[in-house]
């Protein structure tokens, strides 16, 4: 995958000034004024005690655009080999939306899956009412499998909200 294992190196294949790094100390702040933008917290809700380390079952990246923090993308994945899959999240700062930064992380992150990782199925879970996020993940190839009703807590645990299960099979990704 196109992710700098150095943040001094930066990666010149896709889309230029997009860099997919490990988490890494110091990021703490960036991601966390991130995180706490409305347009974040809408889909996210409050970060969670010990964010960005609070789950570290997940593996987490630090999206860099053009040298600064700009998101974050994590991946879980079931190692059970019957049911072997991946699952995607992430969050990019607003000032970057629809610029297809988006795109291009998930993108990098599911042939890292797929490639190097032997996943042959990825899975995502946005909110039905999130649509730039969902066409988003449609660019890069995932499909709707269905709606998981009452799926997700609304933020500040008022009432629940609908998701779509969508997911990506090796082989089917958009170019």
């Amino acid at each position: 995958m196109s992710v700098d294992r150095d943040s001094r190196h930066r990666q010149s294949a896709g889309k230029l000034g997009l860099v997919l790094r490990p988490l890494a100390e110091g990021d703490e702040a960036d991601l966390l004024r991130i995180h706490t933008t409305p347009e974040v917290m809408r889909w996210w809700d409050h970060p969670a005690d010990g964010f960005p380390w609070e789950e570290p079952e997940s593996t987490r990246w630090t999206i860099e655009v053009d040298g600064e923090v700009a998101g974050l993308i994590q991946v879980w994945e079931e190692s059970e080999p019957k049911y072997r899959h991946a699952t995607i999240d992430l969050f990019l700062d607003p000032a970057v939306h629809d610029r297809g930064w988006g795109t291009e992380a998930i993108r990098r992150v599911v042939r890292h899956l797929i490639d190097e990782r032997g996943h042959h199925r990825i899975t995502i879970d946005p909110a039905v009412a999130n649509l730039a996020a969902i066409r988003t993940y449609e660019k890069v190839g995932f499909r709707t499998v269905g709606v998981m009703r009452r799926y997700e807590r609304d933020v500040g645990a008022g009432g629940w909200h609908d998701s779509l299960l969508m997911e990506l099979l090796a082989g089917e990704e958009g170019k």
